[in-house]
């Protein structure tokens, strides 16, 4: 039985789909104004892995993603400019342009990070008129006023607003991100449309005249449209939790009259070097970024297996070269695996892994436990029934294992406990025998050597063995 962390009641509970076949799911997409960084492609990692587990489980999904292409502003506090006509007028293109192009860079990404799309795919300026429509329903029901620069909700008629943050209304009012509005009715009224100025380049005719949607309304249209009022998993980042879904929250019971999402289900932030990732600082990565560095997307995926989804995961260069090491070694050991066909392993042995196995995942979608018992697997006597195993564990781990492992690289002697150190300068001869720098492979050699212990070139790759 699943049970996963709701953050809505902040404990772990029993998964219980509304409908016992399907799980409907609505997952925040992307903001499509620049690429995405890894800190992003963390939380869509996330979000596959809560995809991989749902169907290892049997069921099927129907799941929704947004593409806000329109309306998500530069602040919080509904203050700024939208960020797509930011980027347009920087890059001197229209904001279709500018979403086409980061659209499809944010596809590749995840095509080569081996993330499912979900099953819809939902542009926010392709629902307008519904969302203006919504934006009326809610002004009916006295939940919408109007002021000289929007529409905005009222947050004092629905009393269970802050449920999901626990974040009281003076808390609201003292947050740095709350600005003052002096025609708003309480700070933290939030807009649900914006009324546009003249030199706007997104704006449509509305019942307010000209302008674009608020950024919140637009994921409660586009989830309830394509799931209904009420469906069962919600996901996104921890930094959605007190402002964006809140406000979803609110402006879907409103109008609906009942619970909206059963389980709602955030991953934690990904931090450089210990600290926040700024422009600034220079540390915000993307996956071409990695690639340049000499990291695969699956090297990315890998790391971020290695840590459960509600821990902060810390990124640094070193942490990389160990994934992409431990995958790498991971993937040698497998194909020994593979090769051994002869051998088979007790049914008794298989059932206890799967149990194992199955366990983990099913437990919070404990990742970081299930990869960790793939490599006790691994290091079993060879056997293609482990092979085989680890194939079938892929089907949540993404790690294209089937393609992947292939003839290793690095042929590994498991009776040589070498240091770190040792696979760090073998990545290096690697690259530079690569780059047909052979004075600095033999230089690399010899730092091996003086390290005590010595390497083979064989055609299974690099026998490594103490002195």
């Amino acid at each position: 039985m699943l049970k996963i962390y709701n953050t809505l009641t902040r404990k772990k509970e029993e998964f219980v789909p509304i409908d016992n076949k399907c799980v409907r799911m609505y997952s925040c997409g992307p903001t499509v104004y620049s690429y995405a960084h890894i800190g992003n492609m963390r939380s869509y990692v996330f979000m596959d892995m809560v995809r991989r587990v749902l169907k290892y489980d049997g069921y099927s999904l129907k799941g929704v993603m947004n593409i806000t292409d329109v309306g998500h502003l530069t602040f919080d506090s509904d203050n700024g400019d939208d960020k797509m006509e930011v980027a347009a007028r920087k890059l001197k293109k229209t904001p279709m342009e500018i979403a086409d192009m980061y659209t499809k860079a944010f596809f590749t990404d995840l095509e080569a990070l081996n993330i499912e799309k979900p099953e819809i795919i939902a542009n926010a300026t392709d629902h307008i008129f519904e969302m203006e429509d919504y934006v009326v329903k809610l002004v009916e029901l006295g939940y919408g006023y109007e002021t000289s620069d929007g529409i905005y909700f009222d947050i004092s008629k629905f009393p269970k607003y802050g449920q999901l943050s626990r974040a009281n209304l003076e808390d609201k009012i003292a947050g740095a991100r709350v600005e003052v509005n002096d025609e708003k009715r309480h700070p933290a009224d939030f807009a649900i449309w914006k009324k546009a100025d003249p030199n706007h380049i997104m704006q449509w005719e509305s019942p307010w005249g000209m302008g674009y949607p608020g950024w919140h309304i637009e994921c409660s249209v586009m989830s309830q449209k394509y799931l209904g009022p009420h469906f069962d998993i919600h996901t996104g980042g921890v930094d959605h939790i007190p402002v964006h879904h809140e406000n979803e929250i609110a402006q879907n019971e409103a109008v609906s009259k009942q619970k909206c999402v059963n389980y709602w289900i955030h991953g934690e932030f990904m931090q450089v070097d210990g600290g926040k990732m700024s422009k600034s600082l220079g540390n915000v990565y993307t996956i071409s970024d990695l690639q340049k560095r000499g990291y695969t997307p699956l090297d990315f995926r890998f790391f971020c297996l290695n840590a459960h989804y509600r821990k902060k995961l810390n990124f640094t260069w070193d942490g990389m070269e160990a994934a992409k090491i431990s995958r790498e070694r991971l993937n040698n050991t497998l194909y020994q695996h593979k090769s051994a066909t002869d051998n088979k392993l007790d049914k008794a042995i298989i059932d206890e892994y799967i149990a194992k196995f199955e366990d983990a995942i099913n437990d919070d979608i404990n990742l970081p436990l299930a990869l960790g018992i793939l490599f006790t697997l691994s290091k079993m006597p060879k056997s293609i029934d482990i092979y085989n195993l680890a194939i079938v564990f892929d089907k949540v781990l993404g790690l294209s294992l089937s393609s992947e492992v292939v003839a290793p690289n690095v042929a590994i002697d498991e009776e040589a406990a070498y240091p770190k150190e040792i696979d760090t300068l073998l990545v290096e001869r690697k690259q530079a025998k690569k780059n047909k720098d052979f004075v600095l492979a033999d230089e690399i050699r010899n730092k091996i050597q003086e390290l005590g212990y010595s390497i083979k070139d064989t055609r299974e790759g690099v026998q490594v063995t103490k002195i």
